[in-house]
């Protein structure tokens, strides 16, 4: 009898273990909680006050200490020549630096006729005044750079226009969770969460690639603008 009440009373215990953890038996759990997610966008538009560029010199030479030699001889005077435009020494930095051996070929036999060595020097140069820039292009082509590519249009202080691509956005989602839940014929409960990033940063983008043509004429660069792009996430409870 004591057999038969001991069993009887774990398999109530079972029975209730078993119950509790099933995910019917708790209508208030989060996880079956009734909820609206929405996506929200914001952009705001700026106008670019610096640019970057990426200026390089590539040097070619039977002995890798010529090549070297040549190299740094250019990079030197273009350093010399930014410096002599205003711009600061803490805004020119060295981005990619290579020496490397090259095979020569024969044209009409494609054997192998010789090895020469090749060193590459990109500095990254911050303009912090846009009116310079093409002073600034054609300046370091005449001082030896012959690799010009990516400037890259930025603004100097991107807070307050991040600050205020991430209200729209907010704002944007919010319009859309309620458009939803009126046409769902639901009620909006309180934010569960809420997730804001950055979408996006459209630049304007140039690139010159070998850059001979800036010593010969002043060329226009235009800055044009910047679209700065927030989205957030919104969960909402369901009532």
């Amino acid at each position: 009898m004591h057999k038969k009440f001991g069993l009887m009373m774990i398999s109530l215990l079972l029975i209730g273990v078993l119950a509790a953890c099933s995910p019917f038996s708790t209508p208030n759990n989060p996880e079956n909680a009734r909820s609206l997610s929405v996506n929200g966008v914001g952009h705001v538009t700026v106008v670019p006050d610096i640019a970057s560029i990426n200026i390089g010199v590539r040097t070619e030479a039977e002995l890798v200490t010529d090549a070297l030699e040549g190299n740094t001889a250019q990079a030197n005077a273009i350093s010399r020549a930014l410096q002599d435009l205003g711009v600061a020494e803490e805004d020119i930095q060295t981005s990619n630096f290579n020496v490397y051996p090259s095979d020569r070929y024969d044209p009409m036999t494609g054997q192998i006729e010789g090895r020469y060595f090749v060193v590459e020097n990109t500095v990254n140069v911050m303009v912090r005044e846009l009116g310079n820039l093409g002073d600034v292009l054609n300046t370091v082509v005449s001082a030896g750079a012959n690799t010009i590519y990516g400037i890259n249009f930025s603004v100097e202080n991107r807070d307050e226009a991040v600050a205020e691509a991430r209200r729209l956005a907010i704002a944007d989602a919010q319009e859309k969770a309620s458009e939803i839940a009126d046409a769902a014929g639901v009620q909006l409960g309180e934010i569960i969460s809420i997730n804001v990033h950055e979408g996006g940063y459209s630049m304007p983008y140039f690139d010159a690639g070998w850059g001979r043509a800036f010593a010969e004429a002043q060329v226009p660069i235009a800055a044009g603008t910047l679209t700065i792009t927030m989205e957030a996430n919104l969960s909402y409870a369901i009532e």
